[in-house]
């Protein structure tokens, strides 16, 4: 963060400055270097963000980090005995988000915004990698994505940052509004609408509609990306006068994969078709959708004016990270540990990601997708029939809801074993007499479910 003062950081989160300990301060120097909510991460001349959450109070830790050499504290009250200065507003989160907005016209990067319904983050690793081969770039760090994450991230950015690439996420209506209104982005990247968020959104076209919110205050000059094989995204061929710049395997997208060569879980070779040229690069990341991920961060990095040899080189550098498709060398076998998130499309794609295993057995251990409404049951059941028709060895279905999807793969023929475990503990146990050196074990569920611990155990 660039350093600003704490009468500057007062005025920026509409707030005021408590001093009753700290007259001989002068605001005019500037001393705040870093914001965070965290009291274990302040490190001297931080600002620390009070936040009330559903069990610890921030406010509580507010003498402790000025004994760490706080700058100051933004706060909703300011306690009984707090020796240092204090921005008192009435709510942090708005404080904190008002901090944000201005620091990001303050500092005046570019920045590139991509939400979705899926592949945000794995969208957000490979662009920024690309993005790296030519500029200082910045990106959004864990699920720092939301109300509170996407205002600290912007609040992290460095003066010799040339670019944030900034993952935007949310799940109801008006959330996107705000993000774009901190973030402000000069490119923006919407990677899919897909069935995520459908208890609040209700349907795919309520989807598209709150995911479209991030044009709200995008720089009015700054091209779109869309995903062209998207149904819903593909009728978007413009945005408040900006032509569509479309994404993904179909010919007729301006970036699109040709000459596609997979090598198994190592990755995928191919040419990338930018409009009437190509240029040929391979990822180590798998799965056919960050080929699609591919082809947008060429085109970004093509659009900023990035040389060939620097999207390749970036391209070969980028990695997933926990969580997201990441691949665990397992003896012989890999585990692909995609247990951060789900939804049926993400589902059916990390199944198909499984399949490209050249040896070794093929074993699924899929869990309870959250947040998709009324019709939850039907697309459990969905993603089992899907997995029916494809070359796996082993299903596990685990959780309550997957019993659906457990039913679907047994009705419809899987020729593979089938289990399925009501909890995560009780699949770990079955998981003793299951698994064998060698195997390819995909893990993939809702966050809630608490799947890490399955990759925790499978790593021991």
């Amino acid at each position: 963060m660039k350093k600003i003062s704490i009468e500057t950081a007062a005025k920026a989160a509409k707030g005021e400055i408590y001093i009753e300990a700290a007259r001989e301060l002068n605001l005019d120097v500037p001393v705040i270097s870093g914001v965070t909510m965290d009291s274990r991460l302040v490190e001297p001349g931080f600002l620390f963000v009070a936040i009330k959450g559903e069990r610890v109070d921030g406010h509580d830790f507010i003498e402790s980090v000025f004994e760490k050499g706080a700058a100051a504290v933004l706060c909703d009250h300011v306690p009984e005995g707090v020796k240092g200065p204090c921005i008192v507003v009435e709510d942090t989160v708005k404080g904190l988000q008002d901090l944000a907005q201005w620091y990001r016209e303050f500092i005046g990067v570019k920045v590139v915004g991509i939400t979705g319904s899926v592949g945000k983050t794995s969208t957000k690793e490979i662009v920024a990698s690309v993005l790296s081969a030519g500029f200082s770039v910045l990106k959004t760090k864990g699920n720092y994505n939301n109300e509170i994450g996407l205002p600290l991230t912007v609040l992290s950015i460095e003066e010799d940052h040339d670019i944030a690439v900034l993952e935007m996420g949310i799940s109801d209506f008006g959330e996107m509004r705000l993000l774009s209104k901190i973030a402000k982005p000069d490119i923006c990247v919407i990677t899919n609408i897909g069935q995520s968020h459908l208890e609040n959104l209700g349907t795919r076209d309520g989807i598209l509609k709150a995911k479209s919110e991030i044009f709200e205050y995008r720089n009015p000059k700054g091209p779109v990306f869309l995903n062209g094989d998207d149904d819903k995204l593909i009728n978007v061929k413009e945005v408040d006068g900006t032509k569509s710049c479309f994404f993904g395997f179909n010919k007729e997208n301006y970036a699109h994969p040709e000459n596609v060569e997979s090598l198994g879980l190592g990755g995928t070779k191919m040419d990338i078709v930018l409009g009437d040229r190509k240029i040929s690069a391979s990822i180590s990341m798998i799965g056919n959708h960050m080929v699609s991920n591919a082809c947008v961060a060429a085109a970004i990095g093509e659009y900023l004016g990035m040389r060939d040899e620097a999207i390749v080189k970036g391209l070969k550098a980028a990695t997933t990270i926990s969580g997201r498709s990441n691949l665990i060398a397992f003896g012989e076998g890999y585990i692909i540990d995609d247990c951060y998130n789900a939804a049926p499309t993400s589902m059916k794609a990390a199944i198909d990601t499984l399949c490209l295993a050249n040896k070794g057995r093929k074993i699924a251990i899929l869990g309870d997708m959250f947040e998709l409404g009324d019709n939850t049951d039907n697309m459990h059941r969905e993603v089992g029939e899907y997995a029916a028709g494809k070359d796996i060895d082993v299903l596990i279905a685990v959780g309550e809801i997957s019993k659906n999807l457990y039913e679907g793969a047994l009705d419809n023929g899987g020729k593979f074993k089938c289990f399925y475990y009501e909890t995560v503990d009780k699949c770990i146990e079955g998981l003793k007499e299951i698994i064998k050196p060698g195997d390819n074990i995909l893990v993939k569920a809702s966050n809630g479910m608490k799947f890490s611990g399955i990759i925790t155990f499978l790593q021991e």
